[in-house]
């Protein structure tokens, strides 16, 4: 062929050839790669197909919506969805194939199947799930132990967000008066950067992980499209491994992004997120002083029953020791009785001696007299050494039993800082003695307390009658 022709005729002749091999109207799968809207209203849309692995891209063309129909298209379709229009989308759209002699080939869309895109969300959620799952980390984050006392958080937001500004200010104003460390993270949690935002805030986190009880990752509210953002497997997968317990509060009342699912703990929004930890702390505290009430409970029943012991062997060695004492004031009488006694035997055995034999015997006498009489000394020295060691040795008992009933003096034990209550001259023992608007007298080291009862406990802190 030899005719020469015009770029112009060439543009139309491939027009005319596309409007006469694709007459009819299709209905076309594809992902959003760019969507602008202008000044007029109209929507100019990129659209690709990739590669099953949804990286590299095996299809690109253009298509347009006309304002008059983007107006209704774009509110059909996030009413139905509650998903803006936005890249990285996939639709189905019904088009018309038509091509320009400046513009070239282009798509116009005149229609959107919504019930396509919920699809198409649903199944990439259950995909992301399911992998969580098979890999063995879903509930990873999920198993790490809660901090009793969660007061040092790193928060993952963004500065100027409402949340952020609602959960700072509800840890701030609690009721209780706790103080809480935040440190913020500050990153865009909306958009095409939520991903890598949350990722990198997380990185710089695990760095200082020993400075932090928790991660707290919070946004306000925004619409259906946001909260997509956060059914990321990376996402995900990052708060699965990290490890300090990570609690979210996105701001959706209705749906669970896949990042709530993994997460340790799940709020519906910023506020609820530092009710939660305010509660935490507030849980922690009345478990202590439950435990420090059972703790003076069981020392007040120890007390009560070491003093009881104190009593009963106060009572037993008073006894005891007058029993000791008498039985070694016998001993010494009848040792003397029976010294006394050889001593006149000896004199009367003396004086019987036959006169013809007192001169032989004399020197005799006087002989075994001085022996017996220095033996005697012996003896009478040995006893009275054995007395006086005797005597020491149960005068140092008798201090020791003295002692110990001076520790258990009552002036003494109300000298230490303890009182002793009565009513009507009769020591309370427990509070069942007495009934409310009784008066008590507390007996002190130094006085005496006139007290009325206007309101009695149990051991375990219950109110009496």
């Amino acid at each position: 062929m030899t005719e020469k022709i015009s770029l112009t005729e060439l543009q139309l002749i491939i027009r005319d050839s596309l409007y006469l091999a694709l007459p009819d109207v299709y209905w076309v799968m594809a992902e959003i790669s760019e969507l602008k809207e202008n000044n007029a209203g109209h929507c100019y849309i990129e659209l690709i197909e990739k590669h099953p692995d949804e990286k590299n891209v095996r299809a690109r063309v253009k298509a347009i919506i006309w304002s008059n129909r983007y107006r209704f298209l774009k509110a059909f379709f996030e009413n139905i969805t509650g998903e803006s229009l936005r890249e990285g989308l996939k639709i189905l759209v019904k088009t018309k194939v038509e091509y320009h002699e400046l513009y070239g080939l282009s798509l116009i869309i005149s229609d959107i199947d919504p019930a396509f895109t919920i699809g198409e969300m649903a199944m990439k959620r259950q995909l992301i799930i399911k992998k969580l799952e098979q890999e063995g980390v879903f509930s990873m984050n999920k198993e790490l132990i809660f901090p009793a006392v969660p007061q040092r958080i790193a928060v993952i937001s963004s500065k100027n967000a409402a949340g952020y500004s609602d959960f700072i200010n509800q840890l701030k104003s609690n009721s209780f008066g706790y103080v809480f460390y935040t440190a913020l993270i500050e990153t865009s949690l909306q958009g095409t950067e939520t991903e890598q935002g949350v990722i990198r805030a997380l990185d710089k986190i695990a760095l200082n992980s020993n400075l932090f009880d928790l991660v707290v990752i919070i946004r306000g509210g925004g619409s259906q499209s946001d909260l997509s953002w956060f059914d990321s497997y990376n996402i995900a997968y990052y708060v699965t491994q990290f490890p300090l317990p990570v609690v979210t509060g996105i701001g959706h009342d209705k749906d669970v992004s896949v990042t709530d699912m993994v997460a340790n703990r799940s709020l519906k929004t910023p506020t609820a997120v530092a009710d939660f930890l305010i509660d935490s702390v507030n849980g922690t505290e009345n478990h202590v002083i439950e435990m420090s009430s059972e703790i003076i409970d069981a020392s007040r029943i120890i007390i009560e029953k070491n003093k009881n012991r104190i009593e009963a062997s106060r009572i037993k060695l008073f006894p005891l020791a007058r029993i000791m004492m008498s039985d070694v004031k016998d001993k010494l009488s009848a040792e003397t009785i029976e010294i006394i006694n050889i001593g006149k035997e000896k004199i009367i055995r003396a004086g019987l001696i036959p006169a013809n034999q007192e001169s032989r015997l004399s020197s005799a006498v006087k002989s075994y007299s001085s022996g017996k009489d220095m033996a005697l000394k012996r003896y009478y020295q040995r006893f009275i050494t054995g007395t006086i060691n005797c005597l020491s040795v149960n005068n140092v008992m008798l201090n020791g039993l003295e002692n110990s009933l001076q520790l258990l003096n009552p002036e003494n034990i109300l000298q230490r800082g303890f009182s002793i209550t009565s009513i009507n001259g009769r020591i309370l023992r427990n509070s069942d003695q007495i009934k409310n608007d009784d008066q008590i007298d507390t007996q002190l080291y130094e006085g005496t307390l006139r007290s009325r009862v206007v309101e009695k406990k149990g051991r375990r802190g219950e109110k009496g009658d």
